[in-house]
């Protein structure tokens, strides 16, 4: 049983450092906004992987496989907002400096959603529930184990990617330089989308 626990946690640590939107997105607002105000979206990024992973292990997977239309629409839906992100993203220059609504990181909500609109995260929460539904002796206790790593492990890897993002922000001084690095994170994030079409 140690060595299953091993295991998760090593996939665990592999699927929340790796780049996609969440950590890109944590990047991003880091360089942009710095630690503490990209909290809210941090956690709402791991925290809507601990509710999937959770959702996924007590029967989700059933209702998304018995009707493919719901995994479509997800689909379509998940890459319209991570388009969305990536607009906004690519489209905005240099930080303010000043705290106003109008130049406000995205927050626990949309933090929730990135991952929640996910087909690959979903695909990932019902494989890893699968292979690792021998490490509890329920799935309520399974439901909760999965939560409790992946949401943990995610935090850690989206604050590595956060603090990623401050150093590359102080490392830009011109206006331009900030256009280059916010069109490069918003192209990188829109490629994001290309794998959920594959």
């Amino acid at each position: 049983m140690p060595e299953l626990l091993v295991s998760l946690i090593l996939v665990a640590v592999a699927t929340t450092i790796t780049p996609g939107p969440g950590t890109l997105l944590a990047a991003a607002a880091g360089a942009r906004f710095g630690f503490q105000r990209t909290v809210p979206l941090l956690a709402g990024v791991a925290g809507g992987l601990a509710a999937l992973m959770a959702a996924a292990t007590v029967g989700l997977a059933a209702l998304l496989q018995s009707v493919p239309a719901l995994q479509t629409t997800m689909k379509v839906s998940g890459s319209a907002y991570l388009f969305w992100l990536a607009l906004r993203i690519g489209r905005s220059g240099a930080p303010a400096f000043k705290s106003d609504a109008a130049d406000a990181p995205m927050g626990l909500g949309a933090g929730l959603m990135v991952l929640w609109l996910n087909p690959k995260a979903w695909t990932m929460a019902f494989g890893v529930a699968s292979a690792y539904a021998g490490i509890a002796a329920d799935p309520l206790q399974l439901a909760l184990l999965l939560s409790a790593v992946f949401g943990g492990t995610a935090a850690l890897a989206l604050s590595l990617w956060c603090a990623g993002g401050i150093v590359l922000g102080r490392t830009l001084q011109t206006a331009g330089q900030w256009r280059a690095a916010n069109a490069a994170l918003g192209l990188l994030t829109a490629a994001s989308i290309i794998p959920l079409w594959l």
